[in-house]
């Protein structure tokens, strides 16, 4: 792998994930599967960034309306504004010279092995600001339906882990949200709208708890073609896609005031087919469930969180100097 074997192992052993035991990290200790269906090695189904303008059972490609994979001018310029005011915070949430940027990611287990991996990547990144406090927020069972709940045990799971890293919720200033719906089995558009609420839910309980919050950025399923148990294959996966992309419409067109919500990277490939920039999802990038990315696919969604976060035009404060955009 391009960042080195070592650091694969090194955040495998960190985050507590055995790759034969990840199948059952969601509670489903009767389904363990001994291997991914790797003869699944593409769905037909197109990624929403190449289907731009062209639709899927009705609706339209693009991560942004329009078919097009960028925010609209004005809702850039207003999220360039939010992040523009991430600066340092004490515990307090004021402005401070020796505070802390925290990033927290929010989820379910997936996005905790990812995120997990990518926190350790960047840990070893010189142009990474110092002053960015990474923490993995992300939790093994934490899936949609539970966390849309403001009141569910998961919340405090997640301020203990703001506790452990010697932050405070009012210094979070940026989240990396991914969800998915467990045992999902509804039919497009029904899935994807019940996902959008869930996602709404919960970024209203991120506006409550995190006072300073200024910017979301939200990442849909990875290909789930592999999968041999029903936590969210295909095609469940693919529509997480267009969940998403009407929670960030929604929030385009309502104006709406409190953090920024827009895509993080658009993870879905179609397996081995691929999509236009060349990203592949291969039977190694999974664990034996076929849902639950190995170490091999969690150093591909590190890389692209870290290749995000590194370019994006709203996220000038995670680097000390900026280099170029690719956003």
């Amino acid at each position: 792998m391009r960042r080195g074997l070592a650091l694969l192992v090194l955040g495998l052993v960190l985050s507590g994930v055995s790759l034969l035991s990840v199948s059952i990290a969601d509670g489903h200790r009767t389904r363990v599967a001994s291997a991914a269906n790797c003869a699944e090695t593409s769905v037909g189904l197109t990624p929403i960034t190449d289907l731009k303008t062209g639709t899927y059972k009705g609706s339209e490609g693009g991560l942004y309306p329009r078919g097009v994979n960028k925010p609209p001018a004005a809702y850039l310029k207003r999220g360039k504004a939010k992040a523009a005011k991430v600066r340092p915070l004490n515990a307090a949430g004021h402005a401070s010279s020796n505070g802390k940027i925290v990033l927290l990611s929010i989820g379910m287990s997936n996005a905790a092995y990812e995120f997990s991996t990518f926190r350790l990547l960047a840990h070893t990144q010189p142009t990474v600001n110092p002053a960015v406090e990474i923490v993995n927020g992300a939790i093994p069972s934490a899936t949609a339906d539970p966390v849309s709940n403001p009141k569910d045990p998961y919340w405090a799971e997640v301020q203990q882990r703001l506790d452990q890293s010697g932050v405070t919720a009012p210094q979070v200033q940026a989240i990396w949200l991914k969800e998915a719906i467990r045992d999902e089995d509804r039919p497009y558009p029904t899935d994807a709208n019940a996902l959008q609420r869930d996602l709404r839910a919960i970024v209203s309980t991120l506006r409550q708890r995190f006072p300073h919050l200024k910017l979301i950025y939200v990442s849909s399923r990875t290909y789930g073609g592999y999968a041999t148990t029903n936590l969210n294959p295909e095609p469940f996966a693919y529509d997480s896609g267009f969940a998403v992309k009407a929670l960030v419409a929604s929030h385009i067109a309502h104006k709406s005031v409190g953090p920024w919500v827009a895509w993080g990277p658009y993870l879905w490939t179609d397996g081995m087919r691929g999509r236009n920039d060349g990203f592949v999802w291969t039977c190694g990038d999974v664990a034996p469930d076929g849902t639950h990315p190995s170490a091999q696919g969690r150093q591909k969604i590190a890389d692209l969180l870290l290749s995000f976060f590194e370019h994006n035009r709203t996220t000038r404060w995670f680097t000390k100097k900026r280099t170029q955009s690719h956003h």
